[in-house]
């Protein structure tokens, strides 16, 4: 989970084919890992206690309640249960604090939208901004998310172009890959010393773009999108380490994934690919399936079978 896993499948070449299934088995990993590292030292800690999750724990609580017959751990097992603890706390504060600095940084940029935009004419939920580089990305909110665009993206593309740009970040607001961004970006913050915590985080927002490609797929032609995609990183790439800045760190500011344009993004889109046969699909799941379920059964498979 921690190293082996993660390095395979940032290198593996069928998550291209079948982007959800490879997101889905992304977050068993991550689910899967963290309840490993926190429930390894949970067992640990509670092995005087009883041979399994629930009878240590029933056992726990008699001690608590100073039960004489209880055999009191040592220094090491209580070492152990705190390790356990801190580190599950650690995990939930680092999430709830890439929150809550996602929700500020998102108002800040609100505000800034609301002195350097305008609603748009022709559609809702979005804002214009008065630049001439070619600039799209979403921000989502709660109660309502929206689209920005630039002038010079309105200038430069034809209207196919520009649906199929509205399309794609539309898509990112309707299936909430920010809500799937804020919890990689937690994980990788919680864990900054795993090398693979970053390729997590870097193969999810791959993956995410190519969720988003296939769902413009549906309203524009593979062309068109190519075309847009091409238009606007190539505007881009002059400027993006001017005060201006891309739209890609606008995006990341406010907590979405930049729309970088991978080579595996473009190839995939040049040179389309048969999706991943059912079967293959249906092995991914299984396992996406067992990571997220086989560390919780474990904590309490004997207890299990002695019933």
């Amino acid at each position: 989970m921690a190293w082996p896993t993660p390095l395979a499948l940032s290198k593996a070449k069928w998550t291209s084919r079948a982007p959800v299934q490879a997101v889905l088995l992304w977050q068993a990993i991550a689910l899967g890992g963290g309840l490993s590292m926190i429930g390894s030292m949970l067992v640990w800690g509670l092995a005087p206690l009883g041979s399994d999750l629930i009878s240590a724990l029933i056992a726990g609580w008699r001690l608590i309640t100073g039960d004489p017959d209880v055999v009191y751990p040592g220094i090491v097992h209580l070492f152990a249960l705190s390790t356990a603890l801190l580190f599950g706390f650690h995990l939930v504060l680092t999430l709830a604090r890439a929150a809550w600095r996602t929700t500020r940084q998102r108002a800040k940029h609100r505000q800034l939208l609301r002195l350097l935009s305008n609603p748009s004419d022709t559609r809702p939920n979005t804002l214009v901004l008065d630049h001439d580089m070619p600039v799209a990305y979403c921000v989502p909110g709660i109660a309502q998310s929206v689209t920005v665009l630039s002038r010079g993206l309105l200038t430069k593309l034809s209207p196919e172009e520009q649906a199929a740009v509205i399309a794609h970040e539309s898509s990112h607001l309707d299936q909430r890959h920010d809500l799937l961004i804020l919890a990689f970006t937690a994980w990788n913050e919680a864990l900054p010393w795993l090398p693979t915590s970053r390729l997590s985080l870097d193969a999810v927002r791959q993956l995410i773009e190519m969720l988003a490609d296939d769902k413009a797929l549906e309203q524009v032609s593979r062309q068109t999108l190519l075309k847009a995609i091409v238009t606007v990183a190539a505007a881009a790439a002059p400027e993006a380490s001017g005060s201006a800045g891309a739209g890609s760190s606008n995006a990341q500011q406010v907590g979405m994934p930049g729309g970088e344009v991978s080579s595996r993004r473009l190839q995939r889109l040049l040179t389309p690919e048969e999706p991943l046969a059912k079967p293959q699909r249906g092995l991914v799941l299984a396992c996406t399936v067992l990571l997220m379920v086989c560390p919780t059964v474990l904590l309490i498979a004997p207890r299990l079978l002695a019933w």
